[in-house]
């Protein structure tokens, strides 16, 4: 596998060619210039310099062109680990809500689970059984279980208030009763004063006739 199948970001692969381009040129101007090797005594053709100085100046210039490519390459790693931190302290805002989120949905869990558990007072309600409740209020027949429940509730309620009505009556009319037997008892007691009294004002009457006779 080369390189340039290893490198796969488009900044780094334009590094991996200028870089490729200046290797190639540096190795050209050297084998041009092993060609071209003479002693110090010698002295170079002119074409040859040419073609040395041709090879030099685009070797200069395919440096430059990496220099350019290098920065560049540098400027994007730099916005690349900027981006990467940006994408990373929103994966972990992302992570911290999709925890709280788990903590919630586990909470609810567990207030469902202790409401489902809870003993509610109105389990204790000394409600008619079901069956009965249909045959007084057939039209419940088809209703779901928390319609049925509040049905009997409601039915539960209605009879306790009719109780209660009629307790308060009966409690009506023992008061009406003690009020009654509290005057009669008072009228009796009345009777009797005035009885003693009667009895006490004819002694003397009787003491009379029991002298005389």
């Amino acid at each position: 596998m080369s390189s340039s199948d290893l490198v796969q970001y488009p900044f780094l692969q334009s590094v991996l060619t200028a870089s490729i381009h200046a290797r190639q040129q540096c190795m050209q101007l050297i084998d041009l210039a092993e060609r071209s090797a003479i002693t110090p005594s010698e002295t170079l053709p002119n074409d040859t310099k040419f073609q040395l100085s041709a090879q030099q100046r685009q070797l200069n210039a395919d440096l430059a062109s990496l220099r350019q490519a290098s920065r560049e390459s540098i400027f994007e790693v730099r916005a690349t680990k900027q981006d990467t931190a940006e994408a990373r302290q929103e994966v972990d805002r992302l992570h911290l809500q999709l925890q709280n989120l788990y903590y919630e949905e586990r909470h609810l869990r567990g207030e469902i689970s202790a409401c489902d558990s809870y003993d509610h007072q109105y389990q204790q309600l000394p409600l008619i059984p079901v069956e009965g409740f249909l045959q007084a209020e057939p039209e419940h027949t088809d209703s779901d279980e928390k319609s049925l429940m509040f049905a009997r509730i409601n039915h539960e309620l209605a009879e306790r208030e009719v109780l209660e009505q009629q307790r308060q009556e009966l409690l009506r009319r023992k008061q009406v009763l003690i009020a009654e037997n509290k005057k009669r008892k008072d009228d009796l007691a009345s009777l009797d004063k005035d009885l003693e009294t009667f009895i006490d004002a004819a002694k003397p009457i009787q003491t009379l006739f029991e002298k005389q006779y």
